[in-house]
């Protein structure tokens, strides 16, 4: 069967923004610089809203001949090098994608492609709930008429943000087809918490605190690879499957290998960062702690909000972070209320 690809919805337009440095493109020619410096690494990381190359947290970046004659933007979808495909033709809108650049340009040098899950629906909510149960995950949808368009045993690509209780609220869904075919793996991407190695199990779960929805995962150390110790309470890991939802034991694990978190950056990158807001942990003064899909970030007396201001950073709000990765804190310098 032709996979039929449906993305949940297309974002219309951009953000308008008062400062050039962070000014945001609507489509083809854009050239403002979605970071300010004259060299480093720029990391932009949210979900793709159109394409003319890639617009990603509202800012065009040029990819392959866009950059110059002959360049190619390294492009990688789940593990695969398909540097070579048209971006239209490898993302589609909606995807959650980590995108690396000069912070002196909009040059892409690579985009990296990873979906939260993949396997298939065992069980539906009502509409006005819009709720999947995917590999022991809730997904939640915001488009009536897509949830309408899926059955339970569809095979689904999902790409989202997570929710302070863990769940997934997904950007983009890929009907791939109607029911698991005999032998075919599915994939959970998450942090492992309540490791039990005497019983070869342990959590999966979208937040590294190892709070709201998991699944149970049990594993042999035969399936381990890439992990010289073992798995650890913590590690952001692929479980790759055979079983469409968890059973006795929970779900069992053909693989279990690391993966780097999108909320993952080095040392002194300029990040721009689009996702949910998880926990706000600390208020004193002009000091605003709180995090994004577990990421620890820091806002102060010089972060500028628009949209919003700092007492709208409650669990839940959407929002775009752009700062400065200092000692695994995102140091905030714009807040956007998306």
């Amino acid at each position: 069967m032709i996979p039929v690809r449906r993305s949940i919805r297309a974002l219309a337009g951009a953000l308008l923004l008062a400062s050039a440095a962070f000014s945001l493109s609507t489509c083809g020619g854009g050239s403002q610089y979605s970071g300010g410096g004259t060299g480093g690494t720029g990391i932009s990381t949210g979900s793709v809203s159109g394409f003319g190359s890639v617009v990603v947290n509202g800012v065009h970046f040029r990819t392959d001949n866009e950059v110059s004659p002959g360049f190619r933007t390294k492009k990688i979808t789940r593990g695969q090098d398909r540097s070579d495909t048209r971006d239209s033709d490898l993302f589609r809108v909606g995807m959650v994608v980590t995108l690396r650049h000069s912070t002196a340009d909009n040059n892409a040098t690579e985009i990296d492609y990873e979906p939260n899950l993949v396997g298939a629906i065992t069980a539906m909510g009502s509409i006005p709930d819009l709720a999947l149960e995917v590999l022991g995950h809730t997904v939640l949808l915001d488009n009536a008429a897509l949830f309408a368009s899926l059955s339970q045993d569809n095979v689904v690509e999902v790409s989202g943000f997570v929710d302070s209780s863990g769940r997934i609220r997904a950007k983009f869904v890929e009907a791939m087809h109607a029911a698991p075919i005999p032998g075919e793996t599915f994939e959970i991407h998450g942090f492992i918490s309540g490791l039990r190695p005497p019983d070869g199990t342990f959590e999966i779960g979208p937040l590294p605190d190892g709070s709201g929805n998991t699944a149970t995962v049990s594993y042999t150390l035969g399936a381990v690879h890439g992990l010289p110790e073992g798995p650890a309470n913590g590690m952001y890991v692929q479980v790759v499957t055979r079983d469409t939802q968890p059973g006795n034991g929970g779900i069992r694990a053909d693989t279990v290998a690391p993966l780097v978190p999108r909320t993952v950056f080095p040392e002194g990158a300029t990040v721009d960062l689009e996702g949910l807001v998880t926990r706000v942990a600390i208020r004193s003064g002009d000091i605003l702690s709180f995090q994004v899909e577990g990421k620890a970030v820091r806002a102060d007396g010089s972060t500028i909000f628009l949209g919003g201001t700092g007492t709208d950073i409650q669990p839940d709000a959407n929002v775009q972070v752009r700062g400065t990765e200092t000692g695994g804190v995102l140091s905030a310098s714009r807040i956007i209320f998306r």
